[in-house]
């Protein structure tokens, strides 16, 4: 029997569609989504301008993880981001991590 490529291929596209929809809906159940939106300004910035701006720092997904868990305030404008305590530090890091994947 050969293998049939559009069997490797659609478990392929599933692996790697998989994480980034888990973290939309990660983003979602952490409330993410009533400030920051994919690719337009909400209250705070769209993602893909967060994933733009820390595009060259070695050290985004740490930074991005601390201002997640710890809110923050000037990188954006007068309005702060608050502490978000009811997310875990691996939960930070992987919103963090999937902001930095968004264009």
């Amino acid at each position: 029997m050969k293998p049939t490529h559009s069997l490797s291929i659609a478990m392929l596209v599933s692996l790697l569609a998989g994480p980034a929809w888990a973290d939309a809906q990660l983003a979602s159940k952490k409330n993410c989504m009533a400030c920051h939106q994919g690719d337009k300004k909400v209250v705070g910035p769209a993602f893909k301008d967060v994933a733009a701006k820390y595009a060259g720092d070695k050290d985004a997904l740490s930074r991005l993880a601390q201002k997640i868990i710890k809110g923050g305030s000037g990188a954006w404008g007068p309005v702060p981001m608050p502490a978000n305590p009811q997310v875990s530090e691996a939960e930070a890091r992987q919103l963090a991590a999937w902001v930095m994947l968004q264009k």
